[in-house]
Parts: C-alpha cells; structure tokens; sequence
C-alpha cells in the first residue's frame, strides 16, 4: 500500500547535506540574498544562511520550499514572532 507523506501547515524542515547543500520548507519570503548570505522568513523566524559561493538551486514559494548550493558555514534563527501575553507579561 503506498502511503502519501502530509505536511502539516506551518512546519518546517531544514536538511543540510555535505555543508554544500541545503533544503528549506516553510518558507514564507526571502528577504534578502547574495552569494555570502541568504535570510529568510519561515515559519519558525528569520533564519539567516551565511557562507560562500551561495545561490538559489530552488525557489517555490507557493509551496514554501528554498533549496541552497554553496559552502553554508552557519545557520541562525531570530525569533521575529510576538507573543500574545497580557500587556502586564510584555512589562515585567
């Protein structure tokens, strides 16, 4: 019986293969990219690529998928996403 892999909305996924290749799902922009640094929205935050030599293998963003080639020397998320707590726990 063949059985069909379902994505959840929202997730995520980041396979890196070698340090040469990287594939990234729930994408939700890039916003920025050169050959030194890649940055985009996902659905866990910004997540920033840094390396040499980067570009663009793959780019679906009706579907949320990034796939990078290149040397990635890092990989670092900034969470961008607020969270709705009462106005007294965004004081204190």
């Amino acid at each position: 019986m063949l059985r069909e892999e379902v994505v959840p909305v929202g997730s995520h996924h980041v396979v890196m293969e070698d340090c040469r290749r990287l594939s990234v799902t729930g994408v939700r922009q890039v916003m920025r990219f050169d050959e030194d640094q890649v940055v985009m929205d996902t659905d866990q935050g910004v997540l920033t690529v840094e390396g040499g030599g980067l570009h663009v293998e793959k780019l679906s963003l009706d579907v949320g998928e990034v796939a990078l080639g290149g040397t990635v020397n890092a990989l670092y998320y900034a969470k961008n996403r607020q969270s709705r707590g009462s106005i007294w726990s965004k004081l204190f």
